[in-house]
């Protein structure tokens, strides 16, 4: 009997899929649009407490004393809860997925402006914030560094006195417990040699650029609700990105068994990184634990500022080249702006840092990036991972150095690009990854070498474009778990977490494509720890790649099941048959519905046929000197972007009228989420490049809000914002897809800055591009500066 086509196809061959390639519509969408969607922010629980935090006044400072005596005399107050209420319970009550530096709440003294000292609880959250306005805190001043560059320096004020590493990531656990010294980690790579290169160069360029911080500004805020099961287990209802890794740091806390912990979210409002490790969890923990009532905290759009943010960052880019343009050497130094506490940061400089030389194939190389503690709210993953700011600094000098040297920026990224089969200065050989396909897909997208129109008289007009590369975060690991139920409908269980992504779509084509269903027809359950399986968390463009080889293997195993019960059924090899239509069917034309397969085996609606998958891509740890490694990343991503603008040369105000943001996605499993996603990410980029920005004065934000922070609106967007991306699949992505959500974000910002210098010929190095910024330039270059230049 001929054997039928089965789904295991070569990876160019696009004919075969039905749900992968298909813009199935979200399938949350009907929920989200009629108010039926579950958000933990929406959640109540019978006999709750409110939490207010009570929040530092000072930037650094030893506690002296703590009166709460006001506060508890308001009737409705509960409790005010302060770190020696937490000792009583968490004897080491610090955590964090990189050190464990962050108290539950501040011990012995404060790092910065809007750390949490004490909690105020009652069943009233009214009652809860006038009280908390009512805690007296004490402060005796320590002093304060608020540059990163500053904070490097030795003699500089040091705020953590002894770092004790978590030692969570494999790729981390090289690092050292320090004293003396606010640089939490230090990570270099090394190809050739710089000192030579730079010889041998006919043009040397050096700059300094730098990128302020920014706040994620979801919409959601960040929540967390604790309460107990019993007397001795504990569900975290959580607004997070990785509630396994919240189960494991409240399990360490607390010493519990990770079973006596359950975390579970339901749909994000937003979450960008925002929402990822520890962020409320542990307080509401050990205040449920201590009060024995569930306890519900929620922040203000004002207290995510002090919260989490982005990485400040200062790049100080050397770049030796020859007159033709090739890049021969380059040196970089980047200093990371972490704030008071490591959250991720020292990830961020690692995993970022080592692709502070660009998508670009030189030979000579040096990168030197340093995570530093300052006394500035701390700061963590925000979309794209640290690597906007380095494409900031190189995608500017590369514009810089093309027009310098009279080539076109165009052909000068074309002469220096990593190429198929090249080793990237981290020694691993790029594969799968299409810069030439982008580059031409970019020039054909903004019509390059068609006449532009330069403007006149006030109004001047430019056009830009640049690149953006990043490795998808490694080592991590994923699992899922499919389920064919009863009477033939079909469920997944994982632990990505649909923050406005579409992850739950895309799982549910990958499913469907297995086993032969619609991906409407599947349920993608929410995550829960104690019944969804790990997942490292829902970050770094990993999900697609990753959860995605999961639930794929998963629904392999369940296919393998069902076609294997039609095989006895049919009396046929496994091997003749096929899932097509929600059947299993026969090379004969014989075919057996899920339903009927599910009957074939229980006899009755009854049962389950399950599989498990679980995926951890290969990876070899970097040689910490050299930063060497044949196997960094599991895939690598690639952006770009266009940007046409007219600037006002009397006001400094940038009007972007085209934007165009392209993308390697591999394989688009569903072409309107990857375009969304793209178009997405280029209003939120746009957003950091024109005016997005926290003012930090002595480590107190000065616009804490959304009436002063301001972020885009409908009338900031570019009258011509389009998305395009280059298709090529990925040999070892799922259906040869790989992630997209934060390669949008890669490219924008240096786009629009290279637009400006094409229109005015004036180099702005800090974002964001205000207009008084630019003005500034504008003056400055034209010898007629500010009066306060």
């Amino acid at each position: 009997m001929p054997k039928l086509e089965t789904q295991e196809l070569d990876r160019d061959s696009r004919a075969p899929y039905r749900e992968v390639g298909r813009s199935v519509p979200r399938l949350e969408g009907a929920a989200k649009v009629t108010g039926s969607a579950e958000y933990i922010h929406n959640l109540r629980v019978p006999g709750m407490l409110h939490g207010k935090i009570c929040r530092s006044s000072v930037a650094h400072g030893r506690i002296v004393g703590i009166d709460s005596s006001a506060a508890l005399a308001i009737e409705g107050v509960h409790a005010v809860i302060t770190i020696d209420e937490v000792l009583t319970l968490v004897a080491n009550p610090y955590y964090g997925p990189a050190f464990h530096d962050q108290p539950i709440l501040a011990h012995g003294k404060v790092r910065h402006v809007g750390e949490p000292v004490a909690v105020v609880l009652a069943a009233d959250p009214h009652v809860a914030e006038e009280a908390s306005n009512l805690v007296e805190i004490a402060y005796e001043p320590i002093e304060a560094v608020f540059d990163e560059v500053a904070a490097a320096r030795p003699g500089a004020p040091v705020i953590h006195d002894v770092l004790k590493p978590a030692g969570m990531f494999t790729d981390l656990k090289y690092l050292q417990g320090r004293s003396g010294t606010n640089v939490a980690l230090d990570a270099r790579v090394r190809r050739g040699d710089v000192v030579r290169g730079f010889a041998e160069s006919d043009r040397i360029f050096e700059h300094t650029f730098r990128s302020g911080k920014v706040m994620h500004a979801a919409f959601e805020p960040i929540v967390s609700l604790a309460e107990m099961n019993g007397h001795d287990e504990l569900t975290i209802h959580s607004a997070t990105q990785s509630p396994s890794f919240v189960r494991s740091e409240i399990s360490r806390l607390l010493g519990w068994p990770e079973n006596r912990v359950r975390v579970r979210t339901a749909f994000l409002g937003g979450g960008f990184g925002a929402k990822l490790y520890i962020k409320l969890e542990a307080l509401v923990a050990v205040c449920a634990l201590i009060v024995r009532k569930p306890v519900r905290i929620a922040l203000t759009m004002d207290e995510q500022f002090y919260t989490i943010t982005k990485h400040g960052a200062t790049v100080r880019i050397k770049t030796g080249v020859k007159n033709d343009g090739r890049i021969i050497a380059r040196q970089v130094e980047t200093f990371w702006n972490g704030g008071a506490y490591a959250d991720i940061g020292p990830r961020v400089t690692q995993k970022s840092g080592f692709t502070a030389a660009g998508p670009y194939d030189i030979e000579h190389v040096a990168l030197d990036n340093f995570a530093v503690y300052t006394n500035e709210p701390p700061a963590g993953a925000l979309r794209g991972f640290g690597i906007s700011q380095v494409s900031w600094a190189y995608e500017r000098q590369a514009d810089i150095i093309a027009r310098t040297l009279g080539i076109d920026p165009l052909d000068f990224r074309r002469r220096n690009i990593l190429r198929e089969g090249r080793p990237h200065v981290t020694g691993t050989r790029i594969s799968n990854l299409e810069i030439p396909g982008v580059l031409d897909l970019l020039s054909d997208r903004m019509e390059w070498d068609r006449p532009f129109d330069r403007g006149t008289g006030t109004i001047r007009r430019g056009r830009g474009l640049a690149l953006g590369l990043k490795a998808c975060i490694s080592p991590t690991t994923s699992v899922a778990i499919v389920h064919v139920y009863g009477d033939g409908s079909c469920a997944v269980h994982c632990g990505t977490v649909d923050m406005g992504q579409g992850s739950d779509t895309v799982m549910a084509q990958v499913a469907g494509e297995v086993l032969g269903i619609r991906a409407e027809s599947v349920q993608v359950l929410h995550p829960d720890t104690s019944s969804t399986p790990y997942d490292m968390g829902t970050l770094g463009s990993r999900s697609t790649f990753h959860m995605g080889h999961a639930v794929r293997m998963a629904a392999l195993s369940v296919r393998a099941q069902l076609l294997e019960i039609a095989g006895r059924a049919f009396g046929v090899d496994p091997t003749d048959l096929a899932c097509c239509d929600a059947a299993v069917v026969c090379g004969d034309g014989r075919r057996l519905t899920l339903r009927e397969l599910m009957l074939e085996r229980f006899a009755m609606q009854a049962g389950n046929v399950v599989g498990v998958g679980s995926y951890a891509p290969s990876y070899e740890k970097a040689n910490p000197e050299t930063g060497q490694s044949p196997d960094i990343t599991p895939f690598w991503m690639l952006g770009g972007a266009g940007a046409e603008i007219a600037v006002d040369m009397e006001t400094g105000r940038i009007n972007v009228t085209k934007l165009v943001n392209v993308a390697d996605v591999g394989r688009a499993i569903n072409p309107s989420i990857v375009e969304r996603q793209l178009i997405g990410a280029a209003i939120m980029q746009a957003g950091f490049t024109l005016f997005e920005e926290m003012i930090l004065i002595d480590g107190q934000v000065l616009n804490a809000s959304l009436a002063d922070y301001k972020i885009p609106g409908f009338l900031d967007l570019p009258e011509d914002l389009s998305a395009a991306y280059v298709e090529i699949p990925h040999e070892n992505g799922p259906f040869g897809a790989k992630g997209v959500g934060e390669t949008g974000v890669f490219s924008p910002a240096p786009a629009i800055a290279n637009a400006l210098y094409d229109a005015i010929g004036v180099v702005v190095t800090d974002l964001p591009l205000t207009p008084e910024r630019v003005l500034r330039a504008i003056r400055k270059a034209e010898g007629r500066p500010m009066e306060d230049d």
